[in-house]
């Protein structure tokens, strides 16, 4: 049996140890959700905690883990005997991120059901968890349709498995902690408000800590037995720290006073619904108990609201989640001038009133619990006194343009060899640059689709034959039925009923009978945006309008569920600013600090894509890509003697990657009472779809194509 690393030997990481703690002490905060870098022990944290819960008592022989005082009584495995309980410790179930529904909710047999009428299931992870701790590492990675069960079993605290009118149900509630590494995308709002808590980890910048970290994990690493027998006082104090916790908190009282501040500081951070007031309520008491407390203070409200509040907060597109302490203490300062609060005795505990903590070795967080970022060192511990809270995080909000717009110009010839035309486009002449400008408020898109049938990751873009969907046809198992279609399967088994002898009114059914649904669903894609970054953009409102612009289509790829990748082009050749990932809020990063200016060669940029396109065909094969170019449609670049011209270069990129198949759409970008109609032509080579600004918007009057589609094709209009 592998040795889990002890809690109580981590060095620093308070607000994720007190997260963790809190939720030990009361299972109904709801979860934590570890936001963080790669490598900073969050996955050694959640695991270390499981080690330090306390036993539940079971009903013996349940594999649904009811609980004898009061068993499910739609327990699969019941009805149960009186007096038949046992102890076992507190279980921690993982879900990897590449789990199967049916790993997940549990097997359902349907050949058995509709053979032999019985109800052969085989329980899954939700039934494991329950009464125990449900553990998703990268959980922003996992797929939407466990996502959709997760939600459903979260929020009804039952799982419910169902194959066509064959259905079994069982409890499922349980403690959701989920690691995450923001640079990998983020997380759905709807499964994020699940998470009772979030804190933010980093990793430590202290020399002295990060060498007790390296030093921990090393000897933990060569005597893992040794190295938890050392530590096994303080688990065996933290395991009686969090009983007591628990006995006292059905004593903690949450007063009128205490409501009204949690009231008053979710009411000042806007957050949507109640159930930031019910966690913050919760979490408030938590922290009372942990202090040894039975009454809930001001510290107490502050504490919870750190810990509960960031996620829930409202904010702008692609903005992390942050709470501005700041403003917090304001309200809470506020609330004490118009209400103050006499001064309580001081708690029965031994630390005094003000501190969850027990000194330097004890596991619960700073004076300032759970405050902003927390300091992760990895795998080492609390010996050392917890660091200074750090100063708030508090994300920068977009302001969008702020300098009075240049005049724009687009009398610039066609084919462009010799450039100059672009002298007066950037601030350093031919080849200038102007400083990044600010993004214009992003809008709801339309959706754009890549035409045809595919078969890639479960998304919300193009059609694509999927497990979950609307049923299309039907044909035989490949491998373990699951969907079953039963009118086909009728239809299969019907014309041998007589050569089976069948005299009753059932129907006979074998397994060559058996067919599966043929189901369709949506994808998602691989999104890769082509910006042109040249002079000809640099106009303030009109670069802005732009990188509004791809900032829509962007929120529109993370709602998707695509990948995004994003190239620039501008000066003398295209650049590859973010390679096709999955984290969206990373591609809004580069495009908000993007310069313009200098030549445009359109050229290198549609060469670029397409280079970029047959790297990741090789990577994922089943992702189908969607080429979004942003460009007016002019190509300038240095003359070549006895070459092609710019454009000429273009078109022959252009068709290059039509030739290849993929599918695009052409963003043009051109403006002013004169128009070259340049970006036009270019969609006609690529078989692209021409969009202009005005008609991406879902608001526009103007109808826009919803499938990408060729332009020799006028027929596949939807």
């Amino acid at each position: 049996m592998t040795t889990t690393y002890p809690f109580s030997a981590i060095v620093g990481m308070d607000g994720l140890r007190l997260a963790l703690l809190l939720n030990a002490v009361s299972p109904a905060v709801g979860g934590v959700l570890v936001r963080g870098e790669k490598g900073t022990a969050k996955s050694t944290a959640v695991r270390a905690i499981a080690a330090l819960l306390p036993a539940v008592d079971v009903v013996a022989g349940c594999r649904f883990s009811c609980d004898p005082a009061a068993p499910d009584p739609s327990c699969p495995d019941g009805p149960h005997e009186p007096d038949t309980g046992e102890a076992r410790p507190a279980r921690m179930v993982e879900l990897p991120v590449g789990a199967s529904e049916d790993r997940l909710v549990g097997a359902l047999d349907i050949e058995r059901a509709l053979s032999d009428g019985v109800k052969a299931f085989e329980p899954g992870l939700l039934a494991d968890a329950h009464r125990g701790v449900l553990y998703v590492d990268e959980v922003n990675l996992l797929h939407d349709h466990l996502i959709d069960l997760l939600l459903d079993a979260a929020a009804m605290g039952a799982s419910y498995v169902e194959r066509e009118g064959v259905s079994v149900r069982h409890a499922a509630r349980f403690l959701l902690v989920g690691t995450m590494n923001p640079e990998e995308g983020e997380l759905r709002p709807q499964l994020l408000d699940r998470f009772g808590l979030t804190v933010e980890v980093a990793a430590s910048r202290d020399t002295d800590e990060r060498v007790e970290v390296v030093r921990r994990r090393l000897a933990y690493d060569e005597d893992p037995e040794g190295f938890a027998a050392r530590w096994a006082a303080d688990e065996d104090a933290l395991r009686e720290r969090i009983a007591a916790a628990r006995a006292l908190l059905p004593r903690v009282g949450l007063g009128d006073r205490a409501l009204r501040q949690i009231a008053a500081v979710c009411a000042g951070f806007e957050v949507d619904g109640m159930r930031a007031d019910i966690v913050t309520a919760r979490t408030a008491t938590a922290l009372a108990a942990w202090a040894d407390r039975t009454d809930v203070r001001t510290e107490d409200v502050r504490g919870a609201a750190l810990l509960s509040l960031p996620h829930r907060r409202r904010r702008a597109p692609f903005d992390a989640p942050g709470l501005d302490e700041g403003k917090l203490d304001e309200i809470l300062r506020q609330f004490e001038e118009d209400e103050p609060e006499p001064d309580p005795d001081p708690g029965p505990g031994p630390e005094g009133p003000d501190s969850p903590d027990d000194g330097p070795d004890g596991p619960g967080g700073p004076e300032n619990p759970g405050g902003g970022p927390q300091k992760d060192t990895g795998d080492g511990a609390g010996e050392q006194a917890p660091p200074a809270a750090p100063e708030p995080s508090v994300p920068d909000q977009r302001t969008g343009e702020h300098e009075t717009a240049d005049r724009e110009t687009d009398s610039a010839r066609a084919d462009g060899d010799d450039g100059a035309g672009e002298a007066d486009e950037g601030t350093g002449g031919v080849g200038g640059e102007r400083a990044a400008v600010g993004a214009a408020e992003p809008f709801r898109t339309r959706r754009l689709d890549v035409p045809g049938l595919g078969e890639g990751a479960a998304g919300r873009r193009s059609r694509a034959r999927s497990a979950h969907g609307r049923t299309t046809g039907a044909r035989r198992p490949r491998g373990t039925l699951s969907a079953l279609h039963l009118t086909a399967t009728v239809r299969a088994a019907a014309p041998h009923q007589r050569a089976r002898g069948r005299r009753g009114p059932g129907l006979l059914v074998r397994r060559d009978d058996l067919r599966e649904a043929v189901r369709e669903g949506r994808e998602g894609n691989l999104v890769l945006f082509v910006v042109d970054a040249s002079g000809s953009m640099a106009a303030r409102t009109r670069m802005s309008a732009i990188k509004g612009a791809v900032l829509s289509l962007l929120l529109d790829a993370y709602q998707r569920r695509d990948k995004v990748g994003l190239i620039t082009f501008r000066g003398a050749d295209a650049e590859l600013a973010l390679p096709p990932t999955s984290s969206v809020d990373a591609a809004a990063v580069r495009l908000e600090r993007l310069p313009t200016g200098g030549r445009t060669p359109l050229a290198a940029g549609l060469l670029k894509a397409r280079e970029v396109l047959r790297v990741e065909r090789l990577r994922d094969p089943s992702r189908r890509p969607l080429l979004v170019v942003v460009t007016d449609g002019r190509a300038t670049e240095a003359k070549r003697a006895g070459g092609p011209t710019p454009v000429e270069r273009a078109g022959r990129a252009a068709r290059m990657l039509a030739g290849d198949g993929v599918a695009s759409v052409v963003v043009d970008c051109e403006s002013g009472p004169v128009r070259l109609g340049l970006a036009g032509a270019l969609a006609r080579e690529l078989r692209a779809t021409p969009v202009t600004l005005d008609e991406l918007r879902a608001d526009s009057v103007t109808a826009l194509v919803r499938d990408v589609r060729t332009v020799s094709n006028p027929r596949r209009a939807a």
